[in-house]
């Protein structure tokens, strides 16, 4: 019995649990889609490589099994590097399945020739073509299993054009089983006791929680951990919601305060990158003790040399740290003098907060907006969010209460993710948590990346609620009586300030275009029943344009933001 290369592919990917495909489709990479529906794959038809890839990566890190991305060659498997690059640099596992000229054409300047497999290094843990149709799931469980064990990252599958129709007997193919779980290591033993002692030898102690955590799935003893030991605990952007942000113990709004005066810092799945300002003073104490617990033994070490390195599953090393300190029985006195002064910064910063979202002026300002949309969504909601300004106050004002339900630019910093990730939480939520919405926040720049996919959005009927906070521009913008000022002066070209975008701009009619529903928002009130009416309605996508004071900014100091694309640390 003949199987062809495209049916090949599918049945593997089936036979590895790959639920989704995200792409595009064309030649030579059609009959791939269809073969994969054909098998009970869903596919989801997008309309840039760049959010299909986005997409993909994000079902990875929502259900701990890659999505695939399907791409046609050339031009088309460049467009999905930066959803490689972003998923490696995240963490996250991914596969990539791009077509590529057919082989009795290379070196021959084919259609859309191009040296995929090479260029795919740079960006994958792993980037392979194989050699015949009888490899194929060899090849597709190698890539699969090398996505989620050890740190997870993106993983290339080149597949020539003449494959996909070529066809081949059943009984030559080398057929093989779905790969098992990734296998889970634990830290030594002499590792655990000494990072306890440190621990319990600490004045002033924190826990920062990585997303490397909320991978993992180590919410439920993170957190028995930080009620065990009352340790005062800081999430990494992604990490809310691991332990809830409304915990007692959460000192996200005294951020800064925390990490410069901290003694001992407990690291859980986050690394010393820029996110945490490399570990390193001024915004570290010069001794500060750092327990650094990863997956990933190249990290152990990077910017700090720690005090203690426990190498392991976070789940499982913390549960290794719990055992230690059920034996010890010590626990961090809750009216310590750390404890009191960050209670009190905590109170502070959010009574400003408080303050500029109740300010009454229009156009609103950042905290207003956040302050409503805080109020009115769903507590389970996921929340996607990206933009320079949008996500960084949106991260100290919008929170989160259960694991792996806050998405963002990530570690990459990477703008363009917030519809993609938005489609791949819906389709998930739809299959696993059914009724649970997804909620978008985005800037007007961000949502600009990947606009376009709110045709998708409406075409598989996603009940996405999209919020754009509009404030004209990249940062800061320019409200429509001096955009006009600036155009008189000249060619828009010379004299537009290049952070501006156009005042005014419609987006919400955007989504009433493909049929879902938009509405325009430029006072708290209209903002309030835009939220409620998209709020109800379970069916529809939506889309929110919030109309905001173009030079709206973070508050004028650091404490509870981290500045996201600002090189000045202030």
């Amino acid at each position: 019995e003949a199987v062809s290369g495209a049916q090949l592919i599918a049945q593997a990917l089936r036979a590895q649990n790959i639920e989704y495909m995200f792409g595009i489709v064309g030649i030579p990479v059609t009959e791939i889609a269809i073969a994969a529906q054909a098998v009970g794959i869903k596919y989801v038809g997008m309309r840039n490589e760049q959010a299909a890839c986005y997409a993909a990566s994000a079902v990875g890190y929502f259900t701990g099994r890659p999505g695939v991305c399907l791409v046609v060659s050339g031009p088309g498997f460049l467009h999905a590097l930066g959803g490689m690059a972003n998923a490696t640099i995240n963490c996250w596992p991914l596969i990539v399945i791009g077509g590529s000229s057919d082989r009795n054409q290379e070196t021959m300047g084919a259609f859309q020739e191009f040296p995929q497999v090479e260029a795919g290094r740079l960006y994958n843990k792993l980037s392979v073509r194989p050699s015949s149709l009888e490899v194929i799931p060899a090849v597709i469980e190698k890539a699969v299993r090398t996505s989620i064990y050890g740190r997870p990252g993106s993983c290339y599958i080149d597949i020539p054009g003449d494959f996909v129709n070529l066809q081949v007997n059943k009984s030559s193919v080398k057929y093989v089983e779905c790969c098992l779980p990734p296998p889970i290591s634990m830290a030594e033993h002499s590792a655990v006791s000494k990072a306890a002692s440190v621990i319990a030898l600490s004045k002033q102690p924190l826990l920062i929680v990585g997303k490397g955590a909320a991978y993992s799935r180590a919410e439920n003893n993170i957190r028995k951990l930080v009620e065990l030991c009352g340790l005062p605990f800081l999430p990494t952007p992604m990490a809310k919601g691991v332990v809830p942000d409304n915990h007692p113990n959460c000192v996200a709004a005294a951020r800064s305060t925390a990490l410069q005066h901290a003694d001992v810092i407990i690291l859980l799945g986050a690394r010393l990158n820029w996110i945490l300002h490399f570990g390193l003073p001024p915004r570290y104490r010069q001794d500060v003790k750092v327990i650094q617990i990863d997956i990933c033994a190249e990290e152990l070490g990077n910017n700090v040399m720690p005090a203690a390195t426990l190498l392991g599953d976070i789940n499982a090393v913390t549960q290794q740290l719990l055992e230690e300190f059920n034996k010890r029985s010590w626990k961090y006195p809750s009216n310590s003098e750390w404890w009191k002064k960050l209670r009190e910064k905590i109170k502070s910063n959010e009574e400003r907060s408080k303050g500029l979202a109740l300010q009454k002026s229009l156009p609103m300002n950042y905290y207003t907006v956040f302050h409503h949309i805080r109020e009115l969504i769903p507590k389970d909601c996921i929340l996607v969010s990206e933009g320079a300004n949008t996500m960084d106050i949106g991260r100290t004002m919008l929170p989160n209460f259960y694991p792996r339900q806050r998405l963002d630019a990530g570690t990459f910093g990477t703008m363009g993710v917030g519809l993609g990730f938005a489609i791949a939480a819906a389709m998930v939520a739809r299959d696993r948590t059914p009724g649970r919405r997804v909620v978008c926040v985005e800037g007007d720049s961000a949502f600009g990346f990947s606009g376009m996919e709110l045709e998708t959005i409406c075409r598989y009927n996603l009940p996405i609620l999209i919020i754009i906070v509009n404030n004209n521009g990249i940062y800061t913008g320019l409200d429509a009586n001096s955009w006009e000022e600036v155009l008189k002066i000249g060619d828009p070209a010379t004299c537009v300030p290049p952070v501006s975008l156009l005042p005014n701009a419609h987006y919400e009619k955007i989504m009433s275009a493909f049929g879902g529903k938009g509405y325009f928002a430029r006072t708290p009130e209209e903002l309030q029943n835009a939220l409620k009416a998209s709020v109800s309605d379970k069916q529809t996508p939506s889309l929110i344009n919030v109309v905001i004071d173009p030079q709206s900014e973070r508050k004028k100091q650091v404490c509870m933001c981290f500045p996201f694309f600002f090189a000045s640390f202030m």
